[in-house]
């Protein structure tokens, strides 16, 4: 099973405990002295007891967090099905190795492996086309561009997809289940959610492994609620001073009032007045970029989406996500993270309608004003908008399906809503024909599957002929007499009528059984 002790656990067997945790995440000033080799006073063993039952409390609290993640993760993904092969898309993603300071955390090939090449990846040493654009990677590819010395290379993103419902085969790359290429009618949508989702009762049991023992650094603000508060796009704790321009480092200068001056010059000079108690990440000459932090500390996804844009946001959530996991030791595929990401970022909200029929400050899919905008009269004005990130639950009760949002949170303001606008359901998700009981349009519920003539394998012609009479005959020894082949009476009613009324006759009979008795 791979299980195996770790260094931790040897120290507190044959060293000593050391410093404990109590169930409010404090450390208690009170260390452990003795090792389990030797045994624990009765004060020791209380002390411990108090980590014993952090851990479960633990436990029992969380695995309901993760369930609830999971729930939210499903609602807001489940309509991302695999409808076409292509969608022609001329955009996508730079990737690049994934690194924490200087430590490499996951290698550039790991991360292009089975996805698709946007352009042409050329060696810049012999100028050999390594992969072709529009191709996918393969692991021997993915090691020749590693071993080339290519930094970054732009693939196909499920962020970038151009498909009007769902997404296309080419921008989310290979089914991990398979190996192969992605099938139409995949819900990679559920899928993803489930990759997310399932690993996070094990971010819950952090710590379970460390015995109760108190870890440098806060407890949990890392595992589960890390992951919501990145998903939810909420405004972190401790939230980090972020640079608002690029520049440089000028000074560095204490304030009376305990606060600290740091001056940065780009093409304007900003002072960012930083509160007494953070730690800068940055030193006089630093040259810093806009949407990086100049403090530690998490930073507002918001801010980052109004510095950096879309690209940036997403490098930064799927970073973030990346790191809590990576620290359990929990490998997830960037395609899944891509997935709900695209969801959090599908609106867009109108900032002036024009002369569409739009209304300002609702938010609508970048499809539907795009129609609008095209519908429009030459010299009309179009519809201004920008694109706006949403958390997943509210994503989820922004969707145009108001089946699937009555079904998630909020069922009467949902509901109430739907019937004043009139709002039709178009019935694109998986969860709204479950509701009502139509066969989903994912696998083979999907529109191309739906007339394909299903060959099971028996010969039918060696059937047919072994129904006529004739062949029967041969299969009767000589000494049969002949009345058992006469023709059935039923055979010529069922000749005469058609199938329905057979069937109706007979009802008709079986009808009238009980009347007789009666």
């Amino acid at each position: 099973s791979g299980a195996r002790g770790s260094k931790n656990q040897i120290r507190q067997i044959g060293g000593m405990r050391g410093l404990m945790g109590n169930a409010a995440g404090k450390t208690i000033e009170i260390p452990i002295t003795a090792n389990f080799r030797e045994g624990l006073t009765v004060m020791e063993y209380f002390i411990s007891a108090n980590g014993a039952r952090k851990g479960l409390a633990d436990t029992a609290l969380r695995t309901a967090d993760s369930g609830y993640l999971t729930r939210r993760l499903v609602d807001v993904s489940h309509n991302v099905i695999v409808r076409e092969n292509d969608c022609g898309t001329d955009e996508g993603i730079e990737v690049r190795a994934f690194t924490d300071g200087k430590e490499v955390i996951e290698a550039l090939r790991l991360r292009i492996v089975g996805r698709t090449a946007l352009e042409d990846v050329v060696d810049p040493a012999t100028g050999e086309v390594i992969v072709e654009g529009g191709e996918e990677i393969r692991e021997a590819q993915a090691e020749a561009i590693e071993k080339a010395g290519i930094e970054a290379v732009k693939i196909r993103s499920v962020m970038t997809c151009k498909s009007k419902t769902g997404i296309c085969a080419a921008c989310y790359g290979r089914n991990l289940a398979t190996g192969s290429h992605v099938n139409i009618g995949e819900a990679v949508g559920i899928i993803a959610a489930q990759s997310i989702g399932e690993p996070g009762t094990q971010l819950t049991m952090r710590t379970f492994h460390t015995g109760g023992v108190s870890v440098a650094g806060n407890d949990i603000t890392q595992g589960l609620p890390r992951v919501e508060e990145l998903f939810e796009a909420r405004k972190p704790k401790g939230i980090a001073e972020i640079c608002e321009a690029d520049g440089t480092v000028v000074s560095i200068e204490p304030r009376p009032d305990n606060k600290t001056e740091v001056r940065i010059r780009g093409e304007e000079e900003r002072i960012y007045v930083i509160p007494y108690g953070a730690r800068l990440k940055v030193s006089e000459g630093s040259v810093v970029h806009a949407g990086e932090g100049i403090t530690q500390g998490p930073l507002n996804p918001h801010d980052i989406m109004r510095l950096n844009g879309v690209e940036g946001v997403y490098q930064y959530l799927l970073k973030e996500v990346q790191r809590v996991y990576k620290q359990q030791g929990v490998d997830i595929n960037d395609k899944h993270i891509e997935v709900i990401v695209s969801q959090m970022l599908s609106k867009y909200r109108i900032d002036d309608a024009g002369d569409t029929h739009l209304l300002p400050g609702a938010l609508y899919n970048l499809f539907e004003i795009e129609d609008e905008n095209n519908a429009l009269e030459e010299g009309k004005e179009p519809a201004q908008y920008k694109r706006e990130l949403l958390g997943i639950t509210k994503a989820s009760l922004a969707t145009n399906s108001f089946l699937s949002a009555a079904s998630f949170q909020e069922t009467t303001r949902v509901l109430t809503d739907a019937a004043i606008k009139g709002k039709r359901d178009r019935l694109l998700g998986l969860k709204e024909n479950v509701i009502i009981g139509k066969l989903i349009p994912a696998g083979t519920g999907m529109k191309p599957y739906k007339n394909i003539d299903i060959d099971y394998g028996v010969n039918t012609e060696y059937m047919e002929s072994f129904n006529t009479k004739e062949l029967r005959a041969e299969y009767t020894e000589d000494d049969t007499p002949d009345e058992l082949y006469a023709e059935d009476p039923a055979d010529d009613l069922e000749e005469d009528l058609p199938a329905e009324d057979v069937m109706a006759e007979e009802e008709v009979y079986e009808e009238e059984i009980p009347s007789e008795e009666a």
